[in-house]
Order: C-alpha cells, then structure tokens, then sequence
C-alpha cells in the first residue's frame, strides 16, 4: 500500500467531513484494496482528526451483527478511535446542527485500568476482565452523514473512522462479575416513542476483540481509556428538541438532550 494513496484518502475524507458533505465511499482511485488498507487509512485519517478533535482516547466496535455485516459485505467487526474532545459526561447538551445526520447507539462502555499491551496477544474475555476499571452506560454518537447504507462500502467506512462522532459517557460504576455480563439488559426512551430494550451480547468478547486488532497492527489499548462494545438496541436518530435516556439496571443512566 502506497502511503501516498493513504494520505490523499484521508485528506479527501477530511474535507469531506469540514464540508459537512453526504458520505460517499472513496472514490475508486483512493479506495482501499483490502482490510489492512482500509486501517492504514483510517491511521491517516487520525492525523488529521486529532488536530481538530485531541489525542485517541479510547476505540468503539462496529457492525457486531450478522445483519450489518452482510449489509457491508464484512465477515467481522471493525474498529473506530475515540477522541479525547468528542467525549462528553452525562448529562450532556448537543447540538443537532453540530452533525450532519445525528444517531445514537446505547451501549456498555468499559474504562481501562491497566494496558493492554500488543506482548499480551491474544487477548480473551478472560483476559481482559482483569483490566477493566469501571463500566458505564453511554450513548455512541453516529454521523453517517446520510449514508445510503445498502451503497456503503466497509473498506471505506473503516477508513472514515466507522462514522463515530464522539460518545456520552454516565458515571463510572464498579465492574459486575464477568458471569453476570451477558445479563445486563438496557432500556432507552426518547420522549414520546415506544422504549427500547435490548441485552447485552458478549461486551468482554468485544474487548478482547478490540484489544486483539490494536495489537495485531502494533498498537495498545491504555490505562484510561474507553471501549464501546456494541449497541444493545438498534442504531436510533434523535433530532434537535429530543432527549434521550439509556438506563442498565445495576450502572444507573446516561441523558443526553440534542438543541
């Protein structure tokens, strides 16, 4: 893979997003030709993101479902950074005319306290448990841009940082037993719609898998930060004037209102 290419993509990705443009996969003279590209370009694209948006501070998983996977043409999950300004504590106060086509994702979010260094690969969900530090629900603030999703290659959505737009985060609560993961459910209301609930399904498992990616290209998941490990109910717009609230029995809620 050509560095070049890999930062030209990012750039054009970049401008995209200053321009508030509709997402479009890369154009065919930048499109990535296979996962690893996909990732080297996504590196490329954090360059330049963490000029306007602070250091990576933690990662989210996406596309954990078989129904999007085959949506994107993918036979696994992939990755996407956090960064360090685009977190925000509950509760949080957004503006809808902040992003292009705002969605949220209600998820368990995990806090590290210990590294997860690339020597220790592979990870497992026993592994991992150990380093967790606290859990927290949190919302995953999505901006596909009006993606046209059955268009939408993943090679390009990996490399556009898997949409994520920043994350909100409730109050840090001590770690469940790992036995008790899968037993987490959550519920999420945004004003008058019917509510929303959903279990959790494998968040130790998504860790593992998150921590396994980081190392397997040279990198480490550290002391701090913080992992999303997948949604527990479908991918919901929320829109200016609306507020929502994704509540875990045992890890209390996270609020976030859109203006």
């Amino acid at each position: 893979m050509d560095a070049k290419i890999a930062e030209q993509a990012a750039r054009h990705l970049w401008a995209e997003h200053e321009g508030r443009a509709n997402y479009n996969n890369l154009p065919a003279e930048l499109r990535p030709a296979n996962l690893d590209d996909a990732y080297e370009f996504q590196d490329a694209f954090h360059v330049l993101a963490r000029q306007a948006r602070g250091s990576i501070a933690g990662w989210k998983i996406a596309t954990t479902t078989k129904v999007m996977q085959q949506l994107m043409g993918l036979d696994r999950p992939c990755a996407g950074a956090i960064f360090e300004r685009t977190i925000h504590r509950s509760p949080a106060r957004l503006r809808a005319a902040d992003y292009v086509n705002l969605k949220i994702e209600c998820e368990l979010a995990f806090r590290l306290g210990a590294d997860l260094p690339a020597a220790g690969a592979p990870f497992t969900a026993e592994s991992v448990f150990g380093t967790i530090e606290a859990m927290m629900p949190a919302f995953e603030l999505i901006d596909d841009r009006n993606a046209v999703y059955k268009e939408t290659e993943a090679l390009s959505l990996i490399a556009d940082n898997c949409w994520n737009q920043g994350i909100v985060i409730g109050e840090p609560r001590p770690v469940p037993p790992a036995g008790a993961m899968n037993d987490l459910r959550g519920r999420m209301e945004i004003a008058e719609r019917p509510a929303l609930e959903g279990g959790a399904d494998g968040p130790l498992e998504a860790l593992a898998w998150i921590a396994n990616l980081i190392a397997s290209r040279g990198g480490e998941l550290r002391r701090g930060m913080v992992v999303m490990t997948g949604s527990l109910v479908p991918t919901t717009a929320i829109a200016a004037g609306e507020t929502a609230v994704f509540a875990v029995a045992g890890l209390g809620d996270v609020h976030l209102a859109v203006t």
